[in-house]
């Protein structure tokens, strides 16, 4: 980042895919510097899809829905899918009670899932103490 406040939320790049997580505590302003790194990252990097894992979110107020909202249109306008991951129950009935609707977001049980719509396909690992001959046959 060059000007702008410093972001504690890590963004990693995969091949193609951006991987990043919100944490508990997401006041508005890191939410829109995150939403404006990640947005800037997804088109100067080309990518073709973006991970937001929210296992660890345990609320979510109006402002924050919004900006999750907006960045998906933004990504998809860049060419981007975005797929936000591990929404805890707590976090959904909020969202309902409050009415708020994540339009155009699409949603994953949990980051592995994420992941595997996005492409990506855990490889199963080769049996323990065997050679690679071996587990090959």
């Amino acid at each position: 980042m060059t000007d702008r406040q410093s972001m504690d939320i890590p963004i990693l790049r995969l091949s193609d895919v951006l991987v990043t997580g919100l944490i508990n505590e997401l006041d508005d302003k890191t939410a829109t510097v995150f939403a404006d790194e990640l947005t800037e990252r997804i088109a100067t990097e080309r990518a073709r899809g973006v991970l937001i894992d929210i296992s660890r979110l345990e609320i979510i107020d109006s402002f924050v829905a919004r900006t999750l909202t907006e960045l998906s249109t933004m990504a998809r306008l860049l060419g981007a899918r975005v797929i936000v991951a591990g929404m805890r129950p707590p976090v959904a009935i909020t969202l309902v009670e409050l009415g708020l609707q994540l339009t155009g977001v699409e949603t994953a049980l949990n980051a592995e899932q994420g992941m595997a719509a996005l492409g990506w396909h855990h490889a199963p690992r080769p049996p323990e103490g065997g050679t690679r001959r071996e587990a090959l046959g």
